[in-house]
């Protein structure tokens, strides 16, 4: 019997992730045609049906939860056994590949890249920017090597390395008729007056928990799907929002009629990298972080 090929795995590892040929697919970047190729060919290499397949659903057999489970097993072994070559290797130098948070990355990549580009010109760097939970799962499943994300975020099997505090700040049109942003209390705001992002964004439960709206009614039943857009909604004085001081900081701002107010020291979230637990290249991954903490110093320096 013919073994499976890492691909093959991947993409059945995908298939029992997203339930859909389809959307496994596109996960992988290959054509539904392709893709569905080689899950008969595992299928036909293992002697095993995996996939009950109608026009409308897919089913992953009890043979192809175990073949799954297994498979995962065999991935995360050989993404060790890359690790270890590597660790022998100069430090950050080869492939990383870095997931990232969409409230992070556009703010911290055009600072970031060129030094590392100078510092470590070997190093080759591959980005992936989702949602935490999504970049949690990858980073388990060897697909990612180490994330950046914010905190805190209850994440399991993995080594956390605490960067920097991001604090918050509130923000509006600066004649807003929403509020009194010199006076006004969290406890009084209008009704449905606070956009935020929409669920799955980890910035907005770090946001209500600490800027402390208690209130849900103050929240509106409209939220933006990314940073962008919230900052258009609060430019035309929708609503207001709590952002970050490094999008106060950043171009994001720019052009636009908001001013933003500090809060209490106490509003914040952490920014960290995050590795899996036992990684050979933690060393590595620290010395990156270093680098991380070295950019945001001298940018508010």
């Amino acid at each position: 019997m013919n073994s499976p090929t890492l691909k093959q795995l991947r993409y059945f590892i995908a298939l029992d992730k997203h339930q859909h040929f389809g959307n496994a697919a596109k996960a992988c970047f290959v054509s539904q045609s392709a893709f569905s190729v080689a899950i008969k060919e595992l299928e036909s290499q293992l002697g095993a049906q995996l996939v009950d397949r109608t026009n409308k659903s897919v089913t992953i057999t009890r043979s192809g939860r175990e073949v799954a489970n297994h498979a995962r097993l065999c991935l995360r072994d050989i993404e060790y056994l890359s690790e270890i070559a590597q660790s022998n290797q100069k430090p950050l130098s080869g492939q990383l590949n870095l997931g990232i948070i969409p409230t992070i990355a556009p703010f911290v990549l055009p600072d970031l890249l060129p030094r590392l580009r100078k510092d470590f010109p070997e190093l080759k760097l591959y980005l992936r920017e989702d949602t935490t939970r999504n970049l949690h799962e990858l980073l388990l499943e060897g697909e990612l090597d180490l994330i950046l994300i914010a905190l805190p975020f209850k994440l399991s099997n993995v080594e956390i390395m605490p960067l920097f505090k991001d604090r918050f700040y509130m923000a509006c049109h600066k004649n807003s008729k929403l509020i009194n942003p010199t006076n006004y209390s969290l406890k009084k705001l209008p009704k449905e007056s606070v956009i935020l992002l929409e669920d799955g964004h980890c910035l907005r439960d770090h946001a209500l928990s600490a800027c402390k709206i208690r209130n849900q009614d103050t929240v509106s039943r409209f939220a933006a799907s990314s940073l962008l857009t919230l900052v258009s909604m609060v430019d035309s004085d929708i609503g207001i929002t709590y952002l970050t001081e490094m999008a106060q900081n950043s171009s994001l701002l720019q052009n636009t009629e908001i001013q933003t107010y500090p809060l209490n020291k106490n509003s914040y979230r952490e920014i960290g990298l995050a590795w899996r637990k036992g990684s050979a290249r933690a060393e590595e991954f620290a010395l990156l972080g270093g680098c991380l903490r070295i950019g945001v110093v001298a940018r508010e320096s």
